[in-house]
């Protein structure tokens, strides 16, 4: 079965947080996205660091400290969160590497029958998550409350 973690899921959920609150004048807490989202407010930091390592948050230090998007929420797609949690979008191995000395490597990649196949999977599934953006979720999430 093929499935995200929670590190992915919660990454998503983390940067919608920040995108819902874009427009707010000072950095947001990890305080208060955790306690919005219900997340433990620990793994949040450990989420925020890759996030700001991959240059898709910038953070303040101090009392008013915090997180922000470093792009617009329009810039921002679900697959570039879940690349940056998760790693490349792939549903098996092979399609992780053609190069004989990479641990992804598989022997039967020249005459595998089905890695064309996943290579659909993966082409369909990263083409949904670059296809939303953090606007589009923030937008969906407007919309239902009216």
């Amino acid at each position: 079965m093929m499935k995200l973690s929670t590190k992915g899921r919660y990454g998503v959920i983390a940067m919608y947080d920040l995108a819902m609150h874009a427009g707010d004048k000072e950095p947001i807490s990890i305080k208060n996205v955790a306690e919005r989202q219900e997340i433990s407010e620990h793994y949040l930091e450990q989420l925020m660091g890759q996030l700001r390592k991959a240059g898709l948050v910038k953070s303040t230090r101090g009392a008013q400290g915090g997180y922000f998007l470093a792009r617009s929420p329009k810039d921002v797609t679900v697959g570039d969160i879940i690349r940056v949690m998760e790693g490349p979008i792939a549903p098996v191995d092979c399609l992780l590497s053609t190069q004989k000395n990479d641990p992804h490597y598989c022997e039967k990649c020249e005459k595998c029958v089905t890695k064309g196949v996943w290579a659909k999977v993966a082409a369909s599934i990263s083409d949904v998550l670059d296809g939303i953006t953090l606007e589009d979720l923030c937008r969906s999430e407007i919309n239902e409350q009216e």
